[in-house]
């Protein structure tokens, strides 16, 4: 059976943006496709791809929007993009960011994957959609090429500078739809093509950046190869079980059974399908509670006792010993330093 991966937490907000822009109530809609709301608070959360495109085909239907996916790029910000966002902000030119999408994109989400093409003075983008879902396929191509564009913009301070062609597999929406199109992108768009693709003219890609910084640059990419590395190692039952963990967690609940229930099978068989792989329960719930709890210290303001209740710890002692012996810093000293940095 064929897998959609996971998508990061960052990608749904801006569909979510999006869709609260229109009135919709997305938290019903989260809850409808098995998402619970509460994880659109974690800055590297991912969820599951299969809930990610049920969550984008309720919102086609709700919408009944034949060009859903090239408004959702309206609503894209640099960090709908994950580190991946903030590392092209720190490049020198256009050129050099659409360089860093290739080996970085599947932190944004195993959503599709992105070719690049040398042809003369031209450079082409092609864009292949792992989603197979028929109604959402279309629409996702169109919010990746649309947040691509609109993105570029910003990050060249170009507001009016636009690719040389968009080609789209989709049929055309219609005469008065690809109106749409071209009032967003400025450039020619050819529908029912081979391919899904965006190309550049090599004078666009010399377009200088808004805060170059390579010392940041290279930080970031390091940072990023550690998050791809450990995605990379997961197998996708342990990316289904720290899914699972992490939504229960958000209770304040650790018990392996529900997540065991939550996946479809019994604790003993969760436990015996993890040995084969080379894991264990509580190592991926001390792994998730350790993401969670660095996110909770950096990005929110709620206290160390109360983030330790959350997280299913009995006692904060236990947490500052645990945390302290996976980070060496106590919660405190780890949160002052963020703060400090």
């Amino acid at each position: 059976m064929k897998t959609l991966g996971t998508a990061s937490v960052a990608a749904l907000r801006q569909y979510v943006r999006a869709a609260n822009a229109n009135g919709i109530d997305t938290h019903t809609l989260l809850a409808d496709c098995g998402l619970d709301p509460a994880i659109l608070t974690s800055d590297e959360g991912r969820i599951n791809g299969e809930h990610f495109q049920a969550f984008i085909h309720r919102l086609c239907e709700q919408t009944g929007n034949p060009i859903l996916g090239l408004e959702t790029g309206d609503f894209v910000q640099p960090g709908s993009y994950s580190v991946l966002g903030y590392i092209t902000m720190s490049c020198a030119t256009l050129g050099e960011a659409v360089m860093r999408i290739t080996p970085f994109e599947k932190l944004v989400g195993d959503m599709g994957t992105t070719r690049i093409l040398q042809e003369g003075d031209y450079l082409r983008l092609v864009w292949t959609c792992n989603y197979d879902d028929p109604l959402i396929r279309p629409q996702m191509v169109d919010n990746v090429f649309a947040s691509w564009i609109n993105y570029a913009r910003w990050l060249g301070d170009q507001p009016e500078a636009g690719p040389a062609e968009v080609e789209l597999q989709r049929p055309s929406p219609g005469t008065d739809y690809e109106a749409a199109y071209k009032h967003r992108w400025h450039c020619p768009v050819r529908f029912g093509a081979q391919r899904d693709s965006v190309r550049l003219h090599r004078d666009l890609l010399t377009l200088p950046l808004r805060q170059p910084d390579p010392l940041l640059r290279k930080t970031l990419e390091a940072h990023a190869l550690s998050q791809l590395a450990a995605l990379e190692s997961d197998t996708d039952l342990t990316s289904r079980v720290k899914y699972a963990i992490q939504q229960q967690l958000m209770h304040g609940i650790t018990r392996q059974d529900l997540v065991a229930e939550q996946l479809g099978m019994t604790s003993r068989t969760l436990q015996r399908k993890l040995s084969q792989e080379g894991a264990a329960y509580q190592q991926l719930l001390d792994e998730v509670r350790q993401q969670m709890a660095e996110d909770y210290l950096q990005n929110s303001k709620l206290g160390i006792p109360e983030i330790a209740l959350r997280l299913g710890y009995s006692e904060t002692t236990s947490f500052h010993r645990k945390f302290k012996a996976v980070a060496g810093k106590t919660p405190g000293e780890f949160r002052a330093s963020k703060a400090a940095s």
